[in-house]
Order: C-alpha cells, then structure tokens, then sequence
C-alpha cells in the first residue's frame, strides 16, 4: 500500500501532516508514503525515514486559489504531483488537508472517476450519540452543488457499498434527508429520488429522515443534495463547537463551586467531546473515483491524521474502489441483457 500524501496543504502543514504519518506508521509498518512538499521543512518531522519518499516541489495551492485554475495553472503543486502519482500508479491512494474545490477537481480531472458513476460524492463518517464505536455515513457534503434525483439513487448505491465493505455493516439502512419522514413531503428532487431509491433492489431503503435524527443512527447512510449536505454538516459542527463553549462558559462564570464540579466530571466531559469527534472514523471521502481520494481538515491534528491512514488503508485492504468498479460493471452488464431482444 502505497499512499501519495500532499504535505503542504492545510494549516498546520507540514508539521501535523508529517507527524501523523509517523503515528501511523508505528501502526502500519508496511505502508509506503510519497510526500510531496518543501524538502528542507518536511524532513525536519521524519523520525522514521523507512518506507517514506520526499518528492520535492515548492509549489502549492493556497487555500484561496480558485480550484479549477489551480489545477490547470500550478502544474508542480503538491496536490497536483501527488494525484498524478495516483493516476500514473505509483500510488494507490491520496489524502490531503488542504483546499477543498482543489482536491475534488484533482480528483475529478487526474485521478478520474469510475466509467459509471456519474457523479461521484464526498462523504464523511459522523457520530451516533450514545454509541461512539458505530456512526453514520452521509453524502453529497459539497462535491456538487446541483444534483438530480438520478444522482441521489447512486449516492445511495455508493453509501451503502462503502458501509457494507468498508464498515462491515451487513445490510446498511439507507434514509433520505428531507424534511419530514412521510413520503409525500419535500421538494420536487426529493419526492423523485424518494421513488427512485424505493424502486432499487438492492438498497435498504428505510424512507425519509429528519435532520433532527441523524445523531440518533436513525440510518446507516444519509442520502442528499451537496447544498443540503454542507449546510447540514456546518451545522452539525457548529453545533457542538458552541456546545463546549457553553459549557466551558458556565463553569468559568459559577465560580469555585463550577470548577469543582468540572474537576469531578473532567473524564465525562473529555468522553463527550470525544464522542463528537468525528475525525476518528477518517476524512471524508471523494467516492466513485478510481482510486481513494481522502480530505482531511485544513486545521487537522497528527492523530486526526493517523485516523485518516487507518481509513486509506482499510479502503485499500477491502479494495473497496476494485470492487465497486465490478459492481457496476456487472449492473452494467445485467441491464444491456435485460434490454437486447431474444433471437
């Protein structure tokens, strides 16, 4: 397993970049890392030279440049060198921390997406309240603006597939975000891709979903618009960032008898934020591309980072991408007999 890492992108790069992967490696000896980045600054981190390789460049897209055009214009940034790795097969996965629209272009136009998938979406793993070992997958989160309801059927298929393979979760519940449970409502996208999803053999399809039962695990995979789905999980992150400061809040402003309080439920307070994080089910995920295309985030940590590294190479070691590309082929395949007339 081999994996292209940008080691420039994102805010703490390449410090926190280049120290997770030595977490990781203590875990996952056997895997190989090309680092792409300033030399000089990326070596000052590597504790263990073995199985990491620093392609050197002093390029990089910035976290303002325009996706499209940095791609196109900056031709030796670090992003561009490391999926260029993928695609020529000198990798087998790329991850970054850096910007966002860059890295799904990247993947769109160097390491292509999968024949049949016809828009491939960026999904994350979030938490279930109260069960901090299982979570939910949701997608589109922002690779794509506009969707059809023909698009929000195969992001069921590729949630489901992911959830299946790569979480062991046997026959994953698949719900439809909307905004309300009864069939009947929502928007004109989501009453078709409602009847879509429901008509699909193979999906578990347990209808609409309410945002205000996500964290619940009222599904396995959350299916929506990349509009809905960004502004969703903003929220979601939102939300618990001003939940902490709450409560940090009321135990400065309730004096001693608030501090020690906070003292006796120190544990129970890290275990919630804890819970909440989700960087340790990996980064999100651009999926239905020929390879794994992984975004971590711009202000992510070394052991944000390691998580990321067990994602890849649970991905890999399912072969997960190997074995989507089959599924459709064998769809494909099926479909065509379907419709050619008996002789």
């Amino acid at each position: 397993m081999k994996i292209a890492v940008d080691a420039m992108g994102g805010d703490n790069a390449p410090q926190a970049i280049v120290e997770g992967i030595m977490l990781a490696k203590a875990e996952y000896p056997e895997m190989e890392f090309l680092l792409f980045g300033k030399e000089a600054e990326i070596k000052k981190y590597v504790t263990d030279e073995k199985n990491v390789e620093i392609i050197h460049t002093d390029e990089k897209i910035m976290s303002d440049d325009e996706p499209v055009k940095a791609i196109r214009r900056k031709k030796t940034a670090s992003m561009v060198l490391a999926a260029q790795a993928v695609k020529e097969g000198r990798a087998d996965a790329i991850f970054s921390a850096g910007n966002t629209g860059a890295l799904l272009a990247a993947g769109l136009f160097i390491v292509g997406r999968i024949k049949q998938v016809e828009r491939p979406g960026l999904m994350t793993t979030l938490p279930v309240v109260g069960q901090p070992d299982k979570g939910f997958d949701m997608l589109d989160l922002g690779a794509n603006a506009d969707n059809r309801p023909e698009h929000l059927l195969q992001f069921g298929v590729l949630g489901a597939f992911y959830a299946k393979n790569v979480r062991g979760i046997e026959n994953p519940r698949v719900g439809l975000l909307n905004n309300g449970t009864e069939a009947s409502k929502g928007s004109e996208l989501t009453k078709k891709a409602y009847e879509l999803l429901s008509e699909a053999p193979d999906l578990n399809f347990i209808g609409n979903v309410e945002a205000r039962d996500l964290l619940s695990g009222v599904a396995d995979v959350v299916v929506t618009d990349g509009f809905t789905g960004n502004a969703v999980l903003k929220t979601i992150e939102g939300t618990a960032i001003s939940i902490m400061s709450l409560l940090k809040n009321s135990i400065s402003e309730a004096g001693i008898t608030g501090k020690l309080g906070a003292l006796l439920l120190k544990d129970s307070l890290r275990g919630l934020k804890n819970e909440m994080d989700y960087s340790k089910h990996g980064g999100a995920v651009l999926f239905g591309l020929k390879a794994p295309v992984i975004k971590t985030h711009g202000a992510t940590g070394p052991e944000a980072v390691k998580y990321t590294i067990r994602q890849i190479h649970r991905m890999l070691e399912t072969q997960v991408v190997t074995q989507l590309v089959d599924h459709f082929v064998q769809e494909e395949a099926t479909e065509s007999e379907a419709t050619t007339p008996a002789e």
